[in-house]
């Protein structure tokens, strides 16, 4: 595997339904589309959708969808599109139980013969207590993994450690629309160092369009590199770096700080293998939501990671 592999293997989950583009379904649908057959497709993971958002999405798919055909051989299945759905937060179970009778009946209808193939074999809800996330675990057949959306301006260990061990993950939420939803690199590094110790991967979300950390007038707030993060959590989870290490990284603002070659990745004088960072991205690092994918491929590409001209990129606002 090469150290471009490593890093871009299902690395983004495509939010286009989400601020700041703000798609409508038809276009989101539509940008998900072009992006699973376009040249940067490894780098594509899930559609991030609201279960609340099933009968648009399903109409806005019609047609566009692989068949599931009527073969018994799972080689020739179908590729389906992979959904990570949007539930109630783990303290209104009711609503989680009723969130996760929907996504068993999508399912359903898009794994029989006939249907346009689609799964949902993610969920993403906030959790703010152990007891919230193993009442939800309880209700979890082993087709689904949960990502637990923790607040990192709390002590999220406790939380943490009702997930450790079992088949599930946390979410850390790196930004928004607007300054005060950007958590400091304090509350980011201590975060991912609980996961670590943990022994939890995580995913990220909102506010990682770009690859190294900078000011963006946008939102008058300095926002986090998907760079700063995945490395910064892959050289942790290699014991490259410590704690300490890791704010250091995701603080940094030099992209020239981060450096790919031929046999792995680097920030400044601390190195991981490719193999070192395919394993932390497997069994970490997961990936991140982001409401464009052209943006953070382009950022790489001008960064001289993809040796692909930026105006190569359609933009995702031509989905819209």
């Amino acid at each position: 595997m090469s150290p471009l592999s490593a890093l871009l293997d299902e690395l983004i989950d495509y939010a286009g339904l989400f601020p700041p583009a703000g798609l409508d379904m038809a276009a989101a649908v539509a940008g998900f589309q072009r992006h699973r057959t376009g040249g940067h497709a490894d780098g594509l993971g899930r559609f991030v959708l609201p279960v609340a958002r099933f009968a648009e999405f399903e109409a806005a798919v019609e047609g566009r969808l692989p068949v599931v055909p009527d073969v018994d051989d799972p080689e020739q299945a179908p590729d389906l599109w992979a959904i990570s759905a949007l539930v109630a937060a783990a303290e209104d179970l009711d609503s989680v139980k009723r969130d996760l009778d929907a996504i068993e009946a999508f399912n359903d209808r898009h794994t029989a013969v006939g249907a346009g193939a689609a799964i949902v074999d993610t969920i993403e809800l906030r959790a703010a207590t152990g007891d919230g996330v193993d009442a939800v675990l309880d209700l979890l057949d082993d087709e689904i993994y949960p990502y637990f959306e923790l607040d990192p301006a709390t002590d999220v260990r406790g939380t943490l450690a009702a997930v450790a061990g079992l088949d599930g993950g946390a979410k850390i939420r790196t930004g928004g629309v607007t300054a005060d939803a950007h958590p400091t690199v304090e509350q980011v590094a201590a975060f991912i160092s609980a996961c670590r110790m943990a022994d939890v991967p995580f995913k990220a979300t909102a506010g990682l369009h770009h690859a190294v950390r900078a000011h963006q007038a946008s939102v008058d707030a300095t926002q986090f590199g998907f760079l700063n993060v995945f490395v910064g959590a892959a050289l942790l989870h290699a014991g490259r770096i410590d704690a300490a290490g890791l704010a250091d990284v995701l603080a940094e603002e030099s992209p020239s700080a981060f450096a790919m070659t031929v046999d792995g990745v680097a920030w400044r004088e601390r190195r991981i293998s490719a193999s070192e960072l395919g394993e932390a991205r497997s069994r970490f690092c997961h990936s991140f939501g982001s409401c464009s994918f052209d943006e953070p491929i382009e950022e790489l590409a001008s960064m001289g990671w993809i040796d692909v001209p930026t105006s190569a990129f359609p933009s995702d606002k031509d989905s819209r």
